[in-house]
Formats: structure tokens, sequence, C-alpha cells
């Protein structure tokens, strides 16, 4: 069954080019039922590589483009008055489908970036007073410009919990660069991709990680991660339970990629920076300093004993 990850893995890498760590980040997210979220500047690949995913992965997905007019009803969907029927009909929005692509999601508003809030917690919406199960599985896969870029909202620190992971691209070596300027334009390779994988078989694949074995030693080790970054004096406030939880369903995606049937603390700091890094702030008398979040997530590992 995690043959055909490595299988979707290999067909995303052909799409985007010199970044196999961050495809096996994002493979691990989805297959630990999380959401996802990639944070770069414009133009180094982030809405290529949702789309890349959802096609291998065999889903459907609908793709919002996040603008400051947008409003949640863009989204969720809205009642319209039927005359003939004489009642209101509702006309289910993109949110109905299997992957949310919400891309650059940090420039529309507060109000509307809110209307994911009970979709990706409870994987169901509330319209109208009126309860709406989402397909299984769903997934928002959000791409978002640096928050110092004009037109930008801060996604609120509740929001940013419910993702799973936060990626970055970066820009791609110079190897990398140049495949991208002598080769084919990756749109173009986007419409030829075929899914890798189907949904049934990602939800069989995501069942079979209750099975990766985790010791007590090891929740030890997560729970004493979480307990140092609310006591180690280096972030506003510290992981939550969620965000635990988090790490070790991340861990045993991790370990099953790698072929094993068990977690080991190396599992854990594979996953811990794009797990933990977007959840946690850090405080005014370290944020002038030269240390960002994956800086001090850093830290806080090391300070941590296996």
């Amino acid at each position: 069954m995690f043959a055909k990850i490595h299988a979707v893995a290999q067909q995303v890498n052909q799409i985007v080019v010199g970044k196999q760590l961050q495809v096996r980040q994002a493979l691990v997210c989805l297959l630990a039922g999380g959401h996802l979220l990639i944070e770069d500047v414009p133009g180094v690949g982030k809405t290529t590589l949702a789309h890349a995913l959802a096609i291998s992965l065999g889903l459907k997905f609908n793709r919002v483009q996040f603008t400051s007019d947008l409003l949640p009803a863009d989204v969720v969907g809205i009642s319209i008055f039927d005359r003939e029927k004489n009642s209101f009909i509702f006309h289910p929005g993109p949110i109905f489908t299997q992957v949310l692509l919400a891309d650059e999601i940090n420039r529309a508003t507060p109000k509307t970036q809110s209307a994911l809030l009970e979709a990706m917690e409870e994987r169901q919406t509330t319209a109208d007073g009126i309860t709406r199960e989402l397909p299984h599985p769903f997934f928002v896969i959000a791409t978002q410009n640096p928050t110092h870029q004009i037109g930008t909202f801060q996604l609120p620190e509740s929001q940013l919990d419910r993702f799973l992971m936060c990626l970055s691209l970066g820009y791609p070596d110079a190897a990398a660069e140049r495949a991208l300027l002598l080769g084919e334009d990756r749109r173009a390779l986007l419409k030829t991709l075929k899914a890798a994988m189907l949904p049934d078989e990602l939800l069989a694949a995501q069942g079979l990680l209750k099975k990766i074995h985790t010791s007590p030693a090891l929740i030890d080790y997560v729970q004493a991660l979480a307990q140092a970054s609310r006591t180690s004096g280096l972030f506003a406030e510290g992981l939550s339970p969620r965000a635990a939880i988090a790490i070790l369903q991340s861990a045993r995606a991790w370990a099953a990629l790698e072929g094993r049937d068990h977690v080991i603390p190396e599992d854990i700091q594979a996953i811990l920076i794009p797990v933990t890094a977007h959840r946690l702030r850090p405080l005014k008398s370290t944020a002038g300093t030269a240390m960002g979040s994956r800086d001090l997530v850093l830290q806080l590992m090391k300070s941590v004993a296996v």
C-alpha cells in the first residue's frame, strides 16, 4: 500500500523539481490526514505542488483564489430562493470537494478565512443553520505569501493550529532551476498527470497507520517536547494537545514511508519543524533576534533529551 505513496512522490517530483524533501513531507501530512499550508514567495511552485498532489492521489479538487473581496458564502455556498419550489435551495460552494486548494489564503479577510475553521477541524460546514458533511477524505491545501507583502492578512493562531504542517519550498538550486528553464512548462506537464493512487487506497493507508507501534518511552518524548515548549521561555505560548497529537501522527506516517512498523525518535525529529514551527510565536524578547520559529524549534529539540 505504501509503495503507491512512493509512486505518487516519484510522479510529483517530476513536476516540482529539486524538492524531494518537501514533497515527502507533504505526502506525510496528507497520509496522516492533515491539512497542508505552503508558505513562500510567489513563483516558486506552491500552487503547482498542490495541483500535482491532488491529481496524483486521484482526488477531486477545487481551487479558490482568495482575494480581499471574497466572501464566506463564496467558499461554503449559498441558499437561493426557488420560485417554482417556493423555498430556498442550497447551492454548495467549492468547499464540497476532496481537496480544496485555497490559493493565497492570506489575501482574504479574517472573516472569509474563518469560514474554513469548522471544515478543517470537523470535516463539516454549517450554513443557514444546517450542518452538512464534507466528502471523505477532505484536505485543505493552502498557499500563503509572506505576511510582509502588500495585501496580506495574517492568519490567526486558531487557524494555523488546524494545519498539520507548514512547508516552505525556497528557491531551487542551480541544477533544478536550469532544468526548469530548459524543460517543458510545468502547467503543461500537469495536464499529462494521471492518478497514481485511488482515494480508497489512500484511506486504507491512513487506516494502517494505527498499526504503527509507538512505545511508552516515545510518548514520553513527545510529552517532554510539548512541555518544554511551554516552559522554555522561547515562545509566547507552548504547543497545544492538538499539536502533540499531530507530532505523533506525522511520525507514524514518516515511519511507514521508511518501511518500519514502529516509530523511533528520529521520525519525530524529522517532522518536528514542519509540524510545530507555524504554531509557535517567539517571545517579544527573542522576536528581534535573527532566530525565527524554525531555528527556535531546532534549539528546543536539542534541549530535550531523547
